[in-house]
């Protein structure tokens, strides 16, 4: 009897320590997209935690039929509600003769020596050219707070069209700019000066000899991050639909080489630009649909979570003719790019993401 009793105290008290336990355990849910609000409808998502708060900015509408607002930054406490924070740089209070006052395309912030670091891709307007494409460079700010004001340091960055910029610093202080513009570019900056150290160097070409045909289409989108002694380079393709590929290289300059054959995360989709795909010769590849109700899920960048460790973030756009069981009934905010989030998992020396997902997801920690 005295010993059954033991048996049931024992077994009480590691209950009793479970139920401590899982009361601790803190849970993040979310279903993507996060965002479903055509009033802040962004491309690009880039996202950056400062204290206890998460800022976003992206790509605003209109993308592609001339310029738009600005650099809109979003706000949120959880995540989950996002709402407008402000224009960090807003097109109507932009004197005229500004030269970086076309399409704004995905800026990003990087905290780095102590002050904050918005690179934008931008060009000049003028009659002849209403959309500014043609002085389309990398332009580079610098503000105390997330928040701003921003002011400009140096720009264009790189004498040719270049766009997608994104910054890294290493361990040892020096910072690289990385960019797209019809392949990968990188080069040395210094960020006091805004000035590049070493000539811009193209070193990834989306027809590269040897390289996968899931590249053809087009390769953009940058993001570089370092672990264990390995730098790892995200970056997006249109070819198949919107996906993210992933290099690894020993130097920060490279030489750069497929982390994996295929792409880490994404969407596929055989009706998605098909013109495109056949004015460019890559309309007989070979795939299969992704499951997911998306068109695109790319031009990511890491960030971090909830929980502490590595997201990814991205813009996720409906697919009109997406599979069932999802929704068969089209809502106005999903003719636009939504932001769609996913943890990040690094194991045996790889990186993979999660998703795309549209369910609700549940992470404990």
């Amino acid at each position: 009897m005295a010993f059954s009793l033991f048996i049931f105290t024992l077994n009480n008290a590691f209950a009793q320590t479970e139920k401590s336990k899982n009361s601790l355990q803190k849970e993040f849910r979310y279903t993507n997209p996060i965002t479903r609000d055509s009033a802040i409808s962004m491309r690009d998502h880039f996202i950056i935690k400062v204290d206890d708060l998460w800022y976003c900015v992206g790509t605003s509408n209109p993308v592609w039929t001339g310029p738009n607002p600005g650099v809109r930054m979003l706000v949120s406490k959880d995540l989950i509600n996002w709402k407008q924070h402000s224009f960090i740089i807003d097109a109507k209070k932009l004197p005229k003769d500004t030269p970086y006052n076309g399409r704004f395309w995905a800026p990003e912030i990087h905290f780095i020596q102590g002050k904050y670091w918005l690179t934008v891709n931008s060009g000049k307007v003028t009659k002849e050219e209403p959309k500014g494409m043609a002085t389309h460079s990398v332009w580079l700010f610098s503000a105390d707070k997330v928040t701003g004001p921003y002011k400009l340091v140096n720009g264009p960055l790189t004498p040719q069209y270049n766009n997608d910029s994104t910054l890294f610093e290493d361990e040892d202080g020096q910072v690289y700019l990385y960019c797209s513009g019809n392949g990968l570019f990188q080069a040395k900056i210094d960020l006091k000066t805004g000035k590049l150290t070493t000539p811009i160097q193209k070193f990834l070409d989306k027809k590269q000899p040897g390289w996968p045909e899931w590249m053809v289409g087009g390769i953009e989108g940058p993001f570089v991050i370092k672990k264990e002694g390995t730098y790892f380079m995200f970056f997006s393709t249109w070819t198949r639909g919107y996906e993210v590929g992933l290099l690894k290289s020993k130097s920060p300059l490279g030489p750069w080489e497929l982390a994996s054959p295929e792409p880490i995360f994404g969407t596929r989709k055989k009706g998605y630009r098909t013109e495109m795909a056949k004015e460019n010769g890559y309309e007989n590849l070979f795939f299969t649909d992704t499951e997911d109700p998306y068109q695109e899920t790319g031009h990511n960048a890491l960030f971090i979570g909830p929980d502490g460790n590595l997201w990814n973030s991205c813009h996720y756009f409906m697919y009109e003719k997406r599979p069932y069981p999802y929704s068969q009934t089209f809502q106005p905010w999903e003719s636009g790019p939504q932001m769609g989030i996913e943890p990040v998992h690094y194991r045996d020396g790889m990186f993979y993401i999660d998703g795309p997902t549209w369910t609700e997801q549940i992470i404990k920690y």
